[in-house]
């Protein structure tokens, strides 16, 4: 990756905004950090090499063009031993189907069934009966004053629902719901050494227990996703081995996928619901105007705030000269509040355009999950609204100090 030369002011700046985007400031909103880096113009040289882009139509188009790839295998292997690139968990990434690319990310995403609209409808019922356990535990807790939705629904919907969907033993829920947010910091857009090393460790208790699942479920298969892909990869590998390592990649991309990011939509989701009361109320009325809000949500503050692609070829966007190898960080929380895309973009509104959000990326890979994300967050949403007249803050919500992903850490909430 080349090292774009900057003048030492711009570089001393950019270093500054992205060290006030982990503040507990910055992330409460990070906003006006966005509208400084964004002054410079839609892409801009980033300090440690490649490019930042801001601008939608820019990310937009990264996005949906083929000639921008994934860091795959060989490119983290070119960035050599001394980086956070050949960090053991970042090498376990890369084979994983959001880092491949070419014939290889096709063939793996065909192989990937169960995430068609009928697998989805099938979990519409586990969904809606999980939601009302954990609205039924939410509320007994307000009753006694306060409950912290976070903890109490946003973080336990998804692994309940991928969990019964995967056949995971309830027990181990919570262990893999720590483990893929350790997992998550080699996923950062500056991992720390601690974080990359928490990160790794992570990596090497995930690889044990999806090995074992595999083993397990080729002795004795069932109805679930991970017996349906030993199937299928059986019928496109020869080697039993490397069949079971396609399943494990997998089996582990599910988890990690459907976990950190979908948590954080669901809080957030709330959040922006609490802190708009006329708009909750609206929702509360009219179930229809559910799918908007989680729309806007996703728009307003998305789970993820950086995507990275690396360029394949020497090329230029908005001008700028993009030499082969290169990254551009793509700034989707900066994007999404782009007022060349959004009239008034910094307002929360659920009555806009849906479909103006990069939230689930773009192009070839646009995420395989987002039908299931928008089905949690679409019923939580609805049943919430019916059951509770109205939530309040008690105090503000902290986040966790990242900057690609976003994650609240509380979310305080008591009865209007």
């Amino acid at each position: 990756m080349g090292i774009a030369v900057l003048p030492q002011d711009l570089r001393r700046a950019t270093v500054r905004v992205f060290s006030r985007l982990r503040t507990p400031q910055g992330q409460a909103n990070p906003l006006p950090h966005y509208a400084e880096l964004a002054a410079s113009g839609p892409v801009s040289p980033a300090p440690w090499g490649g490019h930042l882009v801001t601008g939608f139509a820019e990310c937009d188009q990264v996005l949906r063009d083929r000639q921008w790839c994934e860091p795959d295998r060989r490119w983290r292997e070119r960035q050599g031993p001394g980086t956070r690139w050949a960090a053991p968990s970042s090498q376990e990434m890369s084979h994983a189907l959001p880092n491949l690319n070419g014939p290889e990310h096709a063939r793996i995403r065909r192989a990937a069934d169960g995430f068609d609209r009928a697998a989805i409808g099938r979990l519409r019922p586990v969904i809606t009966t999980a939601t009302d356990r954990l609205l039924d535990t939410f509320h007994e807790q307000l009753r006694h004053g306060e409950a912290d939705f976070a903890a109490l629904v946003g973080e336990e919907l998804p692994i309940a629902t991928v969990g019964h969907w995967l056949g995971l033993p309830r027990a181990d829920w919570p262990r893999l719901r720590e483990l893929t947010h350790d997992q998550v910091f080699t996923q950062e857009l500056l991992p720390t050494a601690s974080q990359l090393a928490r990160s790794d460790a992570a990596t090497v208790e995930l690889r044990t227990y999806f090995t074992d699942l595999v083993r397990a479920r080729r002795a004795r298969p069932g109805d679930d996703p991970v017996s349906q892909w030993i199937r299928t990869w059986d019928t496109l590998e020869t080697d039993r081995d490397q069949a079971d390592h396609q399943v494990y990649h997998l089996a582990r991309f599910v988890l990690l996928a459907a976990l950190e990011t979908t948590a954080t939509l669901l809080s957030q989701a709330v959040l922006h619901l609490v802190e708009h009361p006329l708009h909750w109320d609206a929702v509360a009325a009219d179930p229809e105007l559910v799918p908007g809000a989680v729309e806007e949500s996703l728009r307003y503050d998305p789970p993820t705030h950086v995507i990275s692609r690396v360029a394949s070829h020497d090329m230029r966007l908005a001008g700028r000269d993009i030499r082969e190898g290169e990254m551009a960080h793509l700034l989707i929380g900066a994007a999404h509040h782009d007022p060349h895309r959004h009239a008034d973009p910094a307002t929360y509104n659920p009555h806009r355009n849906p479909g103006g959000h990069l939230a689930f990326s773009g192009g070839v890979h646009y995420c395989l999950g987002a039908p299931l994300a928008r089905l949690e967050a679409q019923t939580l949403i609805t049943q919430l609204t019916r059951r509770i007249p109205r939530l309040t803050l008690v105090r503000p919500p902290t986040w966790a100090p990242r900057v690609a992903f976003r994650r609240l850490l509380n979310l305080d909430l008591t009865l209007a």
